[in-house]
């Protein structure tokens, strides 16, 4: 049976179906551009962060988080690690889980030694345990990704969105923490989620005012720091009063209360429900943290090992640790340490995008919460890295899309007859003649094309800056944990100026050891080293030199970065007269002797 086409349905040799179809050809394209883009810089992402998961060696952290990991979910216990929260953990346990890593029949009461007997004692090969264990970030990196780029979307439209992730997916501290076991990346983005969800539901609260509380119960159940985040509940409600100003004021104040109560309670429940998810009988032991009591503390509504875990990082907060700023080396606590820090590791044109959007409304939105958890972690006594202050990069990405104007929607195309409009906002004028620039259309019409001209430069600007910012950390590839900006040397000079997670975190002890095999095979290794990585392990056959009289140190001298600014007299001595050879990934330098 042939059927037949009613006369007029289809397209003819000189109408299209773009024509018939108002829209569609541009739809595709633009889905198409927006997939294409997704895809490119996640992409990026995982080749950046598996690449550098597979080179690096343990850093100093890494042990415990795997070791209490495996523990909470095959044996149920929060004995190790007690001190942090279990979520971020509970994911990585349950990966660990899934590939059969399993902890000693017998484990050691130190968590320390317990997280290296699963990474080097078990047979399961050390890069594969932290690979896997790795994994669940680097999806984490990803996934707060998408929040982010969303987020951009939501202050600048689309462009908004595209710098916001790029900014995002080129940033080093992201990089080098989001292909790390650790808990400073995860708690930043789901703060981060929590921001957004926040911003969206002065428009949808019952919506997104539940989702905010899940967000920012995940935040401080992978963290303690996260409850810094709570005041943004209270700067939103007082945001929903300005929004609803013009209503009865009592009903606003009720409403942005309750909103704000909601979020909180959400937050609390969804803590207890992650530390049942590990033991749902909550089994706890106070012996850990006998002593250690603050009757602030004790107030909270949270589970007793939460409770006990903060009141043990409080005792912590109260001695007095080392830190090292701009060469110079210091006991104590320098409450400029974080922002100093962030102005050296981050690229100098995210901080200048960043700062930028102070001139945009819709950056506030963005930089308020920056600066609120800045001001929190700058209380903190440890100068020990800017991963205390992680969520600050990526909220000044997404501060840089307040910079692009939002447009409005379209309104429907519709088959009429042809008017003669205004210039449309941004639009130059296409046939405005002389004579009619004196008339007050013709000054509108001028004013406009100005506009126009000046968001063009802007644009090439923004987009000129944002690849200043893909060159500098693509060039420091596959090393993002010792990046710094040009302006102070790049990652070569870091440890120059800041040390610890900021440069050495012991991730270099395996491109050592290849190192070692490739330029000087056979040559007397003397390694000054104190970290969580087994040196054996990675081939690395090497004796220590400050046990042996310092005539007799002959060969290579391999030192840690970490160990620069607070040398010794005897290893300062060495290193003095040493010549230097070079250096493993920005952390480790070689001198020969």
């Amino acid at each position: 049976m042939v059927s037949t086409i009613p006369a007029g349905t289809m397209p003819s040799a000189t109408e299209s179906w773009a024509e018939q179809r108002p829209g569609w050809d541009r739809r595709i394209v633009s889905l198409f551009a927006v997939v294409a883009f997704l895809v490119a810089v996640f992409g990026w992402m995982a080749f950046a962060m598996v690449t550098a998961a597979r080179e690096q060696s343990p850093s100093s952290d890494e042990p415990v988080y795997v070791g209490a990991a495996v523990v909470q979910v095959e044996r149920h216990s929060l004995a190790y690690n007690f001190e942090h929260p279990p979520l971020a953990k509970l994911i990585v346990g349950l990966v660990l889980a899934d590939n059969d890593i399993h902890a000693p029949a017998n484990p050691d009461g130190n968590q320390w030694v317990l997280g290296r007997s699963v990474i080097y004692g078990q047979g399961y090969g050390a890069e594969r345990v932290l690979f896997l264990a790795r994994l669940p970030i680097i999806v984490l990196a990803m996934l707060f990704g998408l929040v982010v780029f969303h987020f951009g979307r939501d202050l600048g439209g689309f462009w908004g969105g595209v710098v916001a992730l790029t900014l995002y997916a080129f940033t080093p501290d992201v990089l080098a923490h989001g292909s790390l076991v650790g808990l400073d990346l995860p708690v930043a983005g789901f703060l981060l989620t929590t921001v957004w969800l926040l911003w969206r539901a002065r428009l949808r609260p019952y919506v997104y005012l539940p989702l905010a509380g899940v967000a920012l119960g995940a935040a401080i159940a992978t963290k303690m720091n996260a409850l810094a985040a709570v005041p943004l509940v209270v700067i939103w409600w007082a945001g929903w009063l300005v929004e609803r100003r013009r209503g009865r004021w009592w009903t606003a104040i009720l409403g942005g209360m309750a909103g704000a109560i909601g979020v909180v309670a959400v937050a609390v429940g969804v803590v207890w429900l992650c530390y049942y998810a590990v033991d749902p009988a909550l089994r706890w032991n106070p012996i850990f943290v006998k002593g250690l009591s603050d009757p602030l503390v004790a107030m909270l509504p949270f589970p007793r090992p939460f409770l006990d875990g903060m009141n043990y990082q409080l005792s912590l907060e109260s001695r007095d640790f080392s830190g090292f700023l701009l060469g110079e080396w210091y006991s104590g606590h320098r409450w400029y340490y974080l922002p100093a820090a962030l102005l050296i590791k981050e690229p100098l044109g995210l901080l200048g995008l960043g700062l930028a959007a102070v001139f945009s409304r819709r950056g506030w939105v963005v930089l308020v919460p920056a600066v609120v958890l800045l001001g929190a972690a700058m209380t903190g006594t440890r100068d020990w890295g800017v991963r205390y202050a992680i969520v600050v990069p990526i909220l000044f990405a997404v501060a840089a899309a307040g910079l692009f104007r939002r447009k409005p929607p379209e309104a429907p195309t519709r088959k009429e007859k042809p008017t003669t409009a205004r210039p449309a906002r941004n639009e130059a004028p296409t046939n405005a003649e002389p004579a009619e620039l004196d008339t007050p259309a013709g000054k509108e019409a001028l004013v406009q094309a100005r506009r126009g001209a000046l968001v063009k430069v802007r644009a090439v600007l923004i987009s000129v800056i944002v690849l200043s910012v893909v060159v500098s950390t693509v060039r420091a590839f596959p090393y993002y944990l010792p990046y710094s900006n040009e302006a102070f040397g790049g990652p070569a000079k870091t440890y120059l100026r800041l040390t610890d997670s900021n440069v050495d975190w012991g991730q270099d002890l395996g491109r050592l050891g290849e190192r070692l095999r490739r330029d000087y095979p056979g040559e007397p290794v003397w390694l000054v080293y104190r970290g969580s990585g087994d040196p054996g392990y990675y081939g690395i056959t090497a004796r220590d030199p400050m046990k042996v009289p310092p005539g007799e140190v002959r060969g290579l001298l391999v030192v840690p970065a970490r160990f620069l600014p607070d040398a010794k007299p005897e290893l300062r001595a060495l290193i003095d007269t040493s010549t230097p050879v070079g250096d493993v990934g920005h952390s480790i330098l070689i001198y020969r002797r």
